[in-house]
């Protein structure tokens, strides 16, 4: 990539972590996608089942009535769009990328699902690889490393070869903050994002609102947008190359400010 991209997130569930991300039924998706696309997102993100530490997890048929539909009307509607699904079943994977979907984020990095990989590698689309300790149901419980970047690091030096094997072509690398993490975990990732540079793949900043902002500033998820745009800019100015983020615009703006800064 020649300049940093944003991916914006709508979830597609009752329950993700900022009510403001979540839509139901394609009347009120098509609206926020088009506004997304206006403010300059390349890639819009669909996620079915909301993964946040302790959610409950939904069966793959379930994911599948929420996820389906929205993608084939965003594939419809702005054929132009780039669009992800955010699962980690591989049938959701191959239904989604049917009904016009080209990217496959998948927070287990294909290890919740033995056909995941194998089933992007025949799709032949991108695979976002990302890192994760534990389950969505248990990672917030107790994490722990003895030097999370060099762990991360090494989890994406191994899991990269394997995909590469596999068939998978490209691949974006996401560090999976608030996976697994303490907020002092989430923190020393971002100050060695540029580390993760090593594995020549994209890096994705997914930390839009997540509780390492608004838990360190006592706000609440509604309040962490300014707390967002700071971090992304510490992430742009690390390497990042993708912000997955809930208020695109806003994204938009850091990456052209970090641009101009850069002198590009």
């Amino acid at each position: 990539m020649d300049k940093p991209i944003v991916m914006g997130i709508i979830n597609v569930t009752p329950d993700s972590i900022y009510s403001g991300s979540r839509y139901e039924g394609v009347e009120n998706i098509l609206p926020k996608a088009e506004q997304m696309l206006k403010d300059g997102a390349t890639i819009i993100d669909i996620g079915g089942q909301s993964t946040r530490p302790g959610s409950k997890k939904i069966s793959c048929d379930e994911e599948l009535q929420r996820s389906i539909a929205p993608i084939e009307a965003l594939h419809k509607n702005f054929p132009e769009a780039i669009i992800s699904v955010d699962t980690y079943y591989s049938k959701v994977a191959r239904t989604a990328v049917d009904a016009g979907a080209s990217i496959v984020n998948d927070i287990s990095a294909g290890t919740m699902d033995e056909n995941m990989i194998s089933s992007v590698a025949s799709l032949d689309v991108p695979f976002v690889c990302m890192h994760m300790q534990g389950t969505p149901q248990t990672m917030q419980q107790e994490p722990h490393y003895k030097n999370v970047t060099k762990e991360v690091l090494d989890f994406f030096i191994t899991g990269t070869n394997e995909l590469r094997k596999a068939g998978i072509k490209d691949i974006i690398i996401d560090p999976g903050f608030g996976f697994g993490k303490t907020i002092d975990h989430n923190f020393e990732l971002l100050r060695n994002l540029s580390a993760f540079k090593i594995i020549g793949c994209p890096i994705l900043l997914g930390i839009s609102r997540k509780s390492t902002i608004y838990k360190t500033l006592g706000i609440t998820t509604e309040e962490a947008l300014n707390g967002t745009t700071v971090l992304n800019t510490i992430g742009l100015l690390n390497g990042a190359n993708i912000l997955r983020v809930h208020d695109v615009k806003e994204a938009l703006e850091t990456i052209k400010l970090f641009q101009t800064y850069k002198g590009d």
